[in-house]
């Protein structure tokens, strides 16, 4: 079986959390017997780095313009973990697809599915209050939980819903640009402001 939606599917997800992505690979080549995952995802310190980092995402994610800080900082890491994920994917399959092949699918799905979840989460920063923060940040975890988990099982299905996500993903985008954009006129207005009516006057 070709490991080609695997390695996108994982690639999507790492771009939205990549430390979800290790940790649920690694319990089900671990405890669930999935075959297609690499031993050296399946083991404890493994687990347990991933688990922890997943737990600091989960709090740091759900956080008004601390998730976004989170984001800058995770622009490498997730791209890089897609890429050593998919490097590792296909090295448990020889023969199904190239390591480097495996590693750019990887790495560059995750560099695209990054930038759409950064660029809307800046967008959903702009509202007023944290509620928007939490809900979206749910909704990401129940996304990367259940397709990583449905490509374990069914991978060109799961393929598709990361496709279809990503291309969503693209468009909400383009909306979620022109909102940053309102957002920061207003801030520079709100300082011009500040700064007129602390302005001695003669």
């Amino acid at each position: 079986m070709s490991i080609i939606p695997l390695v996108f599917t994982s690639g999507w997800a790492s771009g939205v959390n990549a430390y979800a992505v290790v940790l649920l690979l690694g319990l089900f080549g671990r405890f669930g017997g999935a075959e297609s995952v690499p031993p050296a995802l399946e083991r404890t310190d493994v687990l347990i780095a991933a688990g922890v980092l997943f737990l600091c995402e989960a709090v740091a994610d759900k956080i008004p313009y601390v998730d976004s800080v989170w984001d800058a900082v995770h622009t490498v890491i997730r791209p890089a973990a897609g890429t050593v994920v998919g490097v590792l994917l296909a090295s448990n399959d020889p023969g199904s697809l190239s390591e480097i092949a495996a590693g750019a699918l990887g790495g560059t799905t995750a560099l695209v599915s990054h930038g759409i979840k950064a660029s809307l989460r800046m967008a959903v920063n702009t509202s007023p209050e944290p509620a928007s923060n939490i809900v979206v940040s749910v909704l990401e975890d129940l996304s990367v939980a259940g397709l990583v988990t449905l490509a374990i099982f069914h991978p060109w299905v799961a393929a598709s819903g990361a496709a279809v996500l990503l291309v969503l993903g693209v468009l909400l985008v383009w909306f979620a640009v022109s909102r940053i954009r309102r957002f920061l006129q207003r801030r520079r207005e709100r300082k011009a402001a500040r700064a007129a009516a602390v302005q001695p006057q003669y």
